[in-house]
């Protein structure tokens, strides 16, 4: 605390200098350096005003706040209301004096003078500083680096990576050549990205920062095309990185940066009023999104969280995580099936959630082929059906179903349960009005339990093949975050019986979404090969996440819409019930396949490579 009072004093007593400068000089400057006796008299009389109101003007508009050395376009703007505030209160300070013979010409020009000479020692200041940092980031031990992007990027980089421990920027490339020769902060522009591996080899530096934001055309084509090819690609850190850091710590290029887009927009104000001090249950809390709708309503400041999932090791792992990360959540973290409707009524009866967030279920999609379909209907339709009637018995204020794209025109028996269990949530919708039941479709989730890119990830260290089931096979893609926070505005927006659909941005091919990985990896396509199998059973080119016949409606949201849907049948709970507690240890495939197709009528089978 006494270093900062011996700052602040040190810039009140060097601004109080040049204000009386200021001061002076206006006087020569207006009699043309012939200054009168007289005038001096009245420039000593009037000095410690001009010094007192300049100062209030400058403290009013908290300019001495400001540090010096990282003065930046908004200081002096705030500078330039400072001295104007200054000089109205100086005008008024020595008028009220009556001074006679006082030239008034001297406010304005010594205004003038004042906001020149402060600003200059800030600007002076600051130029001194940046030009010691740039001495020493050129000592040895400073790693060089390359700026990839466009000139207004590479200036918020050069900015962020101002007073960074390691680096130094040695050069920008850019998209457009019209930008080459020109200079950046003092940074050259060394030429165009389509030469950057040219570039780099000339200026023997080995690392590039890629400066364009997250999902931008160019630092796909930056990844697709340098790496693996000797340069390793860096990225700024997100925004809680930032948090968590000291420093701006750059890390490498990751596959979400690449498929990413500009961040979700959340009604925090009404994500905070929903859940704030509320108890919020989730189901599959030890999944991937499970465990991600946890990590939001513990940041929304859940109450009471109570955390369930059938995997004991699962919900072993959320409770360190959220113990570690969260210390002051009141938690629960309970082990139980969605298929026994007991348990759940019982528990549900015990903590009675004010929302509850379904994200347990069967999600592999060869796997509830075969054998394992009835699995499916048991988990993914009774399971459904037993924490919605369980939510609505309990009084819980809103219900969210997880569902899924591959419950529209269903053709495996995955997307079939949960085409079933959308129409179970709307029929219990029906019968308890208090509660708000909602579902959301949404496609796959980068780095969620049993997607592709583990696999990928796996088979990447393993030295490959890289498995794709076709070469024209596409999907969408959300992070697991973005999935979890827009079903979580999809439940506070939603009406009881509606059907949400994300807006998950442009599908991504399979075979591309391979070859990005293997060049994160860093290494070349030729050491890893792609290998296409053939379509599985069940499984098709291209997922929808509309119906045929389906439309939407707009929402507040821009990435919400709600799909208008036909109506759930009136007994559809009842008989998808019975039918599946009557189909007995181990039904036929075909017989659950069959019944499912009387069900949910747009559902065709498709077998492997069909």
């Amino acid at each position: 605390m006494r270093r900062w009072h011996l700052g602040s004093f040190k810039t009140l007593l060097a601004d109080a200098l040049l204000i009386v400068l200021a001061w002076w000089l206006a006087f020569w400057l207006r009699f043309n350096f012939d200054v009168a006796e007289a005038d001096v008299r009245l420039a000593w009389l009037t000095t410690p005003l001009a010094v007192l109101g300049m100062l209030a003007g400058l403290s009013l508009a908290r300019v001495h706040r400001h540090a010096w050395r990282y003065v930046s376009l908004a200081d002096l703007r705030r500078l330039a209301a400072g001295v104007a505030a200054g000089a109205v209160l100086t005008t008024a300070l020595v008028m009220i004096g009556r001074l006679e013979g006082f030239a008034r010409s001297v406010f304005p020009i010594s205004a003038l003078l004042a906001l020149v000479l402060l600003a200059g020692a800030r600007a002076a200041w600051r130029s001194l500083g940046e030009g010691r940092l740039a001495g020493h980031q050129a000592a040895p031990g400073r790693q060089p680096l390359l700026v990839a992007g466009t000139l207004q990027e590479a200036d918020q980089a050069l900015r962020t990576l101002k007073g960074a421990a390691h680096w130094q920027v040695a050069g920008i490339v850019s998209p457009r050549p019209e930008d080459a020769g020109r200079t950046v902060q003092g940074v050259p522009v060394l030429g165009t990205t389509t030469v950057l591996d040219q570039i780099a080899h000339v200026q023997q530096i080995g690392t590039v920062l890629v400066a364009s934001p997250a999902g931008s055309g160019l630092r796909r084509e930056l990844l697709m095309r340098w790496s693996g090819a000797g340069l390793s690609l860096l990225t700024l850190p997100a925004a809680d990185e930032w948090l968590a850091a000291e420093g701006p710590n750059l890390r490498k290029v990751e596959l979400a940066d690449l498929l990413g887009r500009e961040p979700v927009q959340l009604d925090e104000q009404g994500l905070h009023q929903l859940f704030a001090g509320q108890t919020v249950l989730v189901t599959g809390a030890g999944g991937s999104i499970g465990a991600e709708l946890c990590r939001q309503a513990a940041r929304f400041g859940a109450g009471r969280l109570v955390c369930l999932d059938v995997s004991e090791f699962a919900i072993y792992q959320l409770e360190q995580e959220l113990a570690a990360g969260f210390p002051a959540l009141q938690a629960e973290y309970l082990t139980a099936n969605v298929r026994e409707s007991a348990r759940i009524e019982a528990l549900m009866q015990a903590c009675r959630p004010a929302v509850v967030l379904h994200a347990a279920a069967y999600k592999h999609v060869p796997l509830m082929e075969g054998a394992n379909a009835i699995e499916a209907l048991r988990t993914n339709v009774l399971g459904t059906l037993h924490v919605a009637r369980a939510a609505g018995r309990a009084g819980a204020a809103r219900f969210v179903l997880v569902s899924t794209d591959k419950a529209v025109n269903p053709t495996n028996v995955m997307g079939a349960s949960k085409r079933l269990a959308e129409q179970v949530v709307q029929a219990v919708a029906a019968a308890f009005g208090d509660t708000q039941f909602v579902s959301v479709r949404f496609g796959n989730v980068l780095g969620s339990s049993g997607s592709v890119v583990p696999l990928f990830t796996a088979q990447i260290a393993q030295g490959g093949p890289v498995t794709v089931t076709h070469p024209d096979i596409v999907r969408y893609f959300m992070t697991i975050p973005e999935a979890a926070q827009l079903v979580l505005q999809a439940g506070l927006m939603g009406r009881s019986g509606q059907i949400y659909v994300l807006d998950m941005g442009e599908p991504v091919k399979i075979a591309e979404l391979a070859r990005m990985m293997i060049r994160l990896s860093g290494k070349p396509e030729s050491d890893v090969p792609i290998v296409f199998t053939g379509l599985r059973p069940g499984e098709k080119l291209y997922e929808e996440l509309l119906a045929d016949g389906e439309t939407t409606d707009a929402t507040p949201h821009p990435k919400l819409r709600v799909a208008r849907t036909t109506g759930a049948p009136e007994d559809g709970a009842a008989v998808a019930q019975a039918w599946i507690e009557a189909a007995g240890a181990a039904p036929d495939a075909a017989a659950v396949r069959a019944w499912l197709q009387s069900r949910v009528p747009e559902y065709r089978p498709r077998s492997a490579g069909s």
